[in-house]
């Protein structure tokens, strides 16, 4: 009997911790609360982009096209060709 009696208070407990926790979760003042923080890290996150510091970009004509004719002594391989050669 004794068992039977704790076993249902348990049951109790977690049907009871589940119905709260749901009850908190989808009422409105989690809802507006939610709301509100998510519009305050827009805000911060727009303030703090607007105090950034930008760097100048040194990165212009920074690519050297280089030639192929360079090295005339260098063989040219493609790729099939390698693959179909068996010797």
């Amino acid at each position: 009997m004794l068992k039977e009696l704790k076993y249902l208070l348990f049951l109790i407990v977690i049907v009871l911790f589940f119905f709260l926790s749901f009850k908190y979760y989808f009422s409105d003042a989690n809802k507006k609360n939610s709301y509100r923080s998510l519009k305050n890290i827009e805000d911060k996150t727009k303030n703090y982009s607007r105090n950034l510091i930008l760097l100048k970009s040194d990165t212009f004509n920074i690519v050297e096209y280089v030639e192929k004719s360079i090295d005339k002594n260098k063989k040219n391989y493609n790729f099939w060709k390698l693959i179909n050669n068996d010797g």
